[in-house]
């Protein structure tokens, strides 16, 4: 009886962790570029009273044996890397990517995150930022006297200046993918980080190289399904309910037990 209030503490610390998730995902349901993340269990050791396939006493080999497991252990969390429905804003600053693809940033110590939060802005300098300050990469500079600018869906950058005719190219917006990007590390304020488990990024121009494309004035919202995961939590909270069961009813048992000398 001891063993299966383990077990089944086991079960219910794994699904503590579930709902963990789950609200995370839906805390995040109109975070811009979210990509929600599901829970993987795997089971733990086991005890083997029997092995299959030993032999017995008349030489015959047992078709099955016997072995009881110790309960299970959330094993990885997996993000979904899938498009998020996009949102017509009217910003020119706004940019979401349509299929593969993540924007470039530079942070405070140099090093470069990356983002499918699209919301940029116009520093004091002109230069294209996150809503953090964190520059675009390659860098890309407004001029003052802009009076419109155009986004291409190659990241082709094209402003308009006051007392000019035609339109001037100022700069080219480059993404990166990864082979795993559901190997990246998320650090918060939108941003992953490169891993070992995401492999080195492959950058390129949108729409070459596998990378998605840019639509200007859109944005990325979250993938994050409200329904689903109001279901996975319910489900989550079952299992919860059910190990706690378990533990209740080994207790009742061992009590059965205590009793027997009275």
């Amino acid at each position: 009886m001891i063993k299966a209030m383990r077990t089944a503490a086991t079960g219910m610390s794994a699904q503590q962790m579930n709902v963990d998730n789950i609200a995370n995902n839906l805390a995040n349901v109109n975070t811009t570029g979210f990509k929600k993340s599901k829970l993987e269990f795997q089971d733990i050791l086991y005890q083997n009273y029997k092995r299959a396939g030993q032999v017995t006493a008349i030489g015959s080999e047992t078709p099955a044996g016997l072995s009881i497991g110790y309960g299970t252990r959330p094993s990885a969390t997996v993000r979904s890397m899938t498009t998020g429905d996009l949102q017509l804003t009217g910003n020119p600053f706004d940019l979401a990517i349509e299929g593969d693809g993540f924007f470039q940033v530079q942070q405070a110590d140099g090093t470069t995150a990356f983002t499918r939060d699209g919301t940029f802005k116009v520093n004091a300098d002109g230069r294209l930022v996150t809503s953090e300050g964190y520059f675009l990469i390659p860098d890309v500079t407004i001029p003052e006297d802009a009076t419109s600018v155009a986004i291409g869906r190659d990241g082709t950058v094209a402003v308009q200046q006051f007392g000019q005719d035609g339109s001037t190219t100022v700069g080219q917006i480059e993404m990166a993918r990864f082979i795993n990007p559901a190997g990246l590390t998320a650090i918060g304020r939108n941003l992953l980080i490169e891993s070992p488990a995401s492999g080195t990024p492959i950058t390129d121009i949108p729409g070459q190289g596998g990378l998605g494309e840019i639509n200007q004035g859109y944005l990325e919202i979250s993938n994050v399904s409200v329904v689903d995961e109001m279901v996975n939590m319910i489900v989550a909270q079952r299992a919860y309910e059910m190990n706690s069961k378990a533990i209740q009813t080994a207790d009742d048992m061992s009590q059965i037990a205590n009793n027997l000398k009275r």
